[in-house]
């Protein structure tokens, strides 16, 4: 894959080939078709995990990998090249998980690209997530949100407003669950930026939603 041009952006009112943008971390990342891609996650030990987003074919979108130190979170996303997209930071014992997304590698406010927290850290409901851009300032009205489904179990819906964007459900096997591997299947609706929500279904991952 070509590496991405490192500029800032939000969910474009622009158009490709007809189809409207949902662009977030940027606009290489939204094509004019659906992309189906496995995000498998390999645990290392209690601290420590990896991912790899991947196609049909086996070929490699990104990986991400990183540490905790002193409670606190990092985890990195990088393209097939190795070139750092964004990075993910948990808030240090946050009761609702919350996240704080930045470009490349930078922890500046002005790198910035988006935040997520969990809507409740108590409810027995369905898992919601709540996805903020850094000029939404009105914590009651997200700009995406990350909904569990009724069915089949163990999947998910990302809406933007009322507007399904993605959706991505667990892939189990007895094979997977021998090696220590777990997997999530998604597809990216289109004109929707993947690399996006490939990092939502990381910081899902990561937050130990339902049996993923």
């Amino acid at each position: 894959m070509m590496k991405p041009v490192a500029t800032a952006a939000a969910p474009a009112a622009a158009e490709a080939y007809g189809v409207p943008l949902v662009s977030v971390v940027g606009d290489f990342f939204c094509v004019p078709y659906p992309v189906e891609l496995i995000v498998k996650k390999k645990s290392h030990n209690l601290f420590d995990s990896k991912y790899e987003a991947l196609d049909a074919n086996g070929n490699l979108y990104f990986h991400v990998n990183g540490s905790s130190h002193n409670f606190e979170k990092k985890r990195v996303m990088r393209d097939a090249a190795g070139f750092p997209l964004l990075n993910m930071r948990e808030k240090a014992l946050s009761s609702r998980h919350r996240w704080t997304i930045y470009r490349g590698e930078s922890s500046e406010q002005n790198n910035m690209i988006f935040s997520v927290r969990r809507s409740s850290s108590f409810q027995l409901t369905k898992f919601r997530h709540k996805v903020f851009l850094p000029n939404n300032l009105n914590e009651d009205v997200p700009n995406f949100q990350i909904v569990e489904s009724n069915s089949p179990s163990w999947s998910y819906k990302v809406y933007k407003g009322e507007t399904l964007i993605a959706e991505f459900k667990f892939v189990f096997s007895w094979e997977n669950i021998a090696k220590g591997t777990k997997k999530l299947a998604l597809k990216i609706y289109p004109g929707v930026d993947y690399a996006f929500i490939v990092a939502l279904v990381v910081i899902l991952y990561e937050n130990d939603i339902t049996c993923i």
